[in-house]
């Protein structure tokens, strides 16, 4: 890469500054991102926004349909030196490549502290360099070689749609749950007058805040003691023993706690006004116009919109956290919760954050374990940045536990592998076991089996070595993309051996059935999704497998779900999926819409989980499963460097979609009578047409607006 420093004169001639009043060139690059972020200029009460990398690297979007062919990054001590090269430190100089992600700086060392700011022009046609607007960032007290960074977190201002009042008091609706507290402006009569306020996620029967939930459904009663005349009051709330607990997520300090709530009773207040009363909602910063999603189906659409909003309610820590009961990160919600969150947003630092604390930090689940390997590739396949997967490579490695293979090619949690320094080399102190899913033991409800499903625990588990298989196909990835040769090659061949053992062991051919483990001819739900979402079904027993998945219903938990789901797509079976979305039985999303949720739940309901939380992130697949597999937008190749695009629209006749990536939108919209398509620049697509025969048609295109008939 070329690099030189301009002078002051030149710069003043090479870059001249846009008139008062001008309008940026439509041409120009825009989004531009610093190891990541997008909004690094962002200060809250809770902290600033704080580059942590000494070598940051950087990002934007290309415009229109034309792609990028040369790139020239300015950066400087201030905005001024972009313009006039007094104070700029680097200049990488017109450098001819389509690169506009995960581009490291190449300047003068950053130094602790320091206000940075940098722009960005491109070629995409002629000569012309077209410049972006300037990017401002801040560096940290400390830099390393890479740090994730983060935001911190905000607080919005809501009122309530509904204010009433009667005999009691007042009486507000926020309409969603979200995390915060109450702030109120209250005119007092005298001083000493007291409000009983009560602050609930639920209400009972006769309509009130619900004051004994049975489960975790969260409630409190605070009291107000009024000064005489108009004073601002803020509601505490009081923390809970065990969500603050020595390994729960603690609120930071420039934020307080917070509790979920959308009903609010004021006992004993005067009359407000509509603005006199509202909640200070904490998350962490989202673009909830980033993503959208639309069809002919209702519930469908009402399913969406209760999933996208759980993404921005549900992330009030900072961290994905299982809910409020506990707010401890879990692999399983930070799982889910990336993609969902990939899919609402361009975003990635809260995925990257949680992922590195899992792995300092992991949970007991052995699956949950191989999950983190998962996280990683989703992480690089989204972003094409790999600094995350070279810095954790060799913990990822121990994630794989291929240290607890026995001599038929599968691994344990039950053989006495779990070692001191097995439990060491993954940040263990106790022992894993298998989970399968959660809860594990559900009754009967509308006739499915809840729960596991029956999952026979033996000491060779099919569900955990379809985990450890499919984490063995992600190391490999991730060593080639490392340029790992001899370690991509090893994963290969391990992966190659679990599978033949996985078969030889689990798969009953007569039947076409996964069987739970070696030991049992019990053959549960789970067994066969895994296997299937993960490729270890034979293609000759494909249709078969599909067909006693489907027949088992929604036996499952909605951790579980997010593989069904996926299983079902991957085996082409898009009606049936489809049609578990939109089921109407307690095991569904409708259920938790029916039973006021407005935020996803940690169960299908009250009856399957006691002391479920209502505001958990891994309820809320149909939030990635609509875009990625219903609409079939997904990256093919790190950075969206290429694309698949093949909806399984099933009974949809429209459905529209938009899908944030790291390099753009893309758009997709079925109609009865053809498929159009938007790709940003820089990237290509393999295209899978649903046509209404019941075929498809198979296209690859490059950047632009594409009309395909059905």
């Amino acid at each position: 890469m070329k690099r030189f420093f301009l002078s002051a004169a030149i710069a003043a001639i090479l870059l001249p500054a846009l008139p008062d009043g001008a309008q940026p060139d439509p041409g120009a690059p825009t989004g531009l991102t610093t190891d990541l972020l997008t909004q690094t200029g962002l200060r809250t009460d809770a902290g600033e926004t704080l580059i942590r990398s000494s070598v940051p690297y950087f990002g934007w979007l290309v415009p229109g349909e034309r792609p990028q062919r040369r790139y020239r990054i300015l950066l400087g001590l201030s905005e001024s030196a972009l313009e006039t090269g007094s104070g700029l430190l680097w200049d990488s100089g017109l450098v001819r490549s389509g690169q506009s992600t995960a581009v490291p700086y190449g300047g003068a060392a950053l130094q602790p502290s320091t206000e940075y700011w940098w722009k960005v022009g491109i070629v995409t046609g002629g000569r012309k360099c077209t410049w972006s607007a300037p990017c401002r960032f801040k560096t940290a007290e400390r830099l390393e070689p890479y740090a994730t960074p983060h935001y911190p977190l905000v607080k919005d201002l809501t009122y309530p749609p509904v204010l009433r009042f009667d005999e009691k008091g007042v009486r507000a609706d926020f309409g969603k749950t979200a995390f915060g507290w109450l702030e109120a402006d209250i005119r007092g009569a005298r001083d000493g007058d007291t409000v009983i306020v009560h602050l609930g996620e639920r209400l009972d029967a006769d309509g009130h805040v619900l004051r004994n939930p049975t489960t975790t459904v969260r409630y409190q009663r605070q009291q107000l003691v009024l000064k005489k005349g108009l004073h601002h009051y803020r509601v505490a709330v009081t923390p809970d023993r065990r969500n603050t607990g020595s390994a729960a997520i603690k609120m930071p300090e420039g934020v307080g706690e917070v509790m979920p709530f959308r009903y609010v009773e004021l006992d004993g207040c005067p009359p407000l006004e509509p603005r006199d009363i509202y909640r200070r909602d904490v998350h962490y910063p989202q673009n909830t116009d980033a993503a959208s999603f639309r069809c002919d189906d209702d519930l469908l659409n009402d399913i969406w919109d209760l999933c996208l909003y759980s993404v921005k309610a549900t992330s009030f820590t900072g961290y994905f956290v299982d809910g409020d009961r506990e707010r401890i990160p879990y692999e399983a919600d930070a799982l889910i919760g990336q993609l969902c969150h990939y899919a609402a947003d361009r975003e990635y630092t809260l995925s990257r954050r949680s992922l590195e604390h899992l792995l300092a930090h992991p949970t007991w689940p052995t699956e949950w374990i191989l999950q983190s390997v998962m996280i990683a590739w989703n992480d690089y396949l989204f972003t094409g940045d790999k600094r995350l997967i070279a810095q954790q490579y060799d913990l990822l490695k121990a994630h794989c536990l291929e240290a607890l293979t026995e001599e038929n090619g599968l691994i344990s949690t039950r053989t006495g592998r779990q070692t001191p320094e097995f439990l060491a080399s993954i940040r263990r102190k106790e022992a894993i076991r298998d989970i399968v899913d959660w809860p594990q033991k559900v009754p009967e409800v509308d006739g499915i089996q809840g729960g596991t499903d029956g999952f026979v625990f033996t000491d060779f588990n099919a569900v955990v070595n379809a985990f450890h298989y499919r984490a063995l196909c992600d190391m490999e990835r991730i060593a080639r993309a490392l340029g790992k040769e001899a370690d991509a090659a090893h994963f290969a061949a391990a992966s190659a051996r679990v599978k033949e053992a996985f078969l030889q062991a689990f798969f009953d051919a007569g039947n076409a059935r996964v069987r739970d483990g070696i030991g049992t001819e019990h053959s549960s739900l789970h067994a066969n999704v895994f296997a299937l979402a993960f490729g270890l079904v034979p293609q000759e027993a494909v249709g078969r497998v599909t067909e006693y998945i489907v027949s088992k219903g929604m036996s499952c938990g909605v951790y579980a779900a997010q593989f069904l789901l996926e299983a079902l797509y991957e085996a082409g079976a898009g009606d049936a999926a489809l049609a578990l979305m939109t089921a109407r039985s307690t095991p569904s999303w409708y259920n938790m819409l029916k039973v006021g949720a407005t935020i996803s739940l940690e169960a299908w309901d009250d009856s399957f989980k006691p002391n479920q939380d209502w505001n958990h992130i891994w309820g809320a697949a149909p939030g990635n499963i609509i875009p990625f597999r219903l609409m079939g937008v997904r990256p093919l190749e790190p950075g969206w460097t290429k694309a698949r695009i093949a909806p399984q629209p099933g009974r949809l006749q429209t459905a529209e979609v938009t899908v944030p990536t790291i390099k753009g939108d893309i758009t997709v919209s079925l109609q009865p009578e053809a498929m159009e398509v938007t790709i940003p620049a820089g990237m290509t697509a393999d295209i899978s047409v649903p046509l209404r025969d019941g075929g498809e048609k198979r296209i690859t295109a490059g950047a632009g607006h594409h009309r395909f008939p059905r």
